[in-house]
């Protein structure tokens, strides 16, 4: 009888936390379909705010610019936090322990701090904020996952094998590409996942370093609470939600049939 009360009780829990996690984005979608555009009324499904979201320059630019900037800070961060763990990796533990953590004051460090003073440098040096200044912000607080996820991986690398590439004949650059590469791919593709997903939703660093003229959907979004809400935040904001769900879903299908295939093995 405790146990089978404890059973009930778990998953009214779970259910509880799924209601709080999940409960505040069923709303928002289903008042993305709303005809009315007050929350508190409905006026019937409608697809109108979907057709208003596309047909809006100014969301759409803030979308675009944010993606933009979200997969080109990623990519910059990744090649040169690869690079580092590479160079952190072949150093004594003194010096690598310092650089570390001289590496990891971006994240450890809060979002406003790190936002105020990399505005402050930026005007110091007196530099046009604007595209580029975000840019340079976000491969900044970035750097630190791409290292983070690439250094284990090299840690755990077996030199003998590169080192049995060279001897058997293979230049350094083919060695590096059919036999370090793929040991490290994984680290690489999850530094690279995980800055795409902190650029896509940084807004504190954003909004202090962004110049005149240039959005992201967060700062769009902030800007519009202040004025009010439209419904067409409320479309834009359930497609990145599919989007994001089919990912996950897709992914983890895919990991799945892995491990499957690994066990008929």
């Amino acid at each position: 009888m405790v146990k089978k009360l404890e059973k009930i009780g778990g998953r009214i829990y779970l259910g509880l936390i799924f209601l709080f996690l999940y409960g505040p984005i069923l709303t928002l979608m289903v008042l993305s379909f709303n005809e009315s555009r007050f929350r508190g009324k409905w006026g019937g499904f409608s697809l109108k705010w979907y057709e208003s979201l596309f047909s809006s320059r100014d969301i759409m630019e803030a979308l675009w610019t944010t993606l933009t900037l979200a997969f080109l800070s990623a990519l910059i961060a990744t090649v040169l936090g690869t690079v580092a763990a590479f160079a952190m990796n072949r150093m004594k533990r003194l010096p690598r322990t310092i650089l570390m953590t001289v590496t990891n004051i971006p994240m450890l460090n809060a979002d406003i701090v790190t936002g105020i003073s990399l505005m402050l440098l930026f005007i110091a040096l007196r530099y046009r904020m604007g595209f580029s200044s975000v840019l340079i912000a976000h491969i900044t607080f970035n750097l630190p996952y791409v290292v983070l996820s690439v250094l284990p991986k090299l840690k755990q690398m077996n030199k003998s094998v590169y080192e049995a590439a060279l001897d058997l004949g293979a230049s350094k650059a083919y060695a590096f590409a059919k036999v370090m590469l793929p040991d490290i791919m994984p680290g690489i593709l999850t530094g690279f996942l995980l800055s795409f997903t902190m650029s896509l939703d940084d807004f504190v660093i954003t909004h202090f370093t962004k110049g005149v003229g240039v959005d992201t959907l967060s700062t769009k979004i902030y800007a519009e609470v202040r004025k009010g809400i439209k419904p067409e935040i409320y479309a834009l904001s359930t497609i990145m939600f599919v989007v994001v769900l089919v990912m996950l879903i897709f992914v983890n299908r895919k990991n799945a049939k892995k491990s499957e295939n690994k066990k008929e093995i």
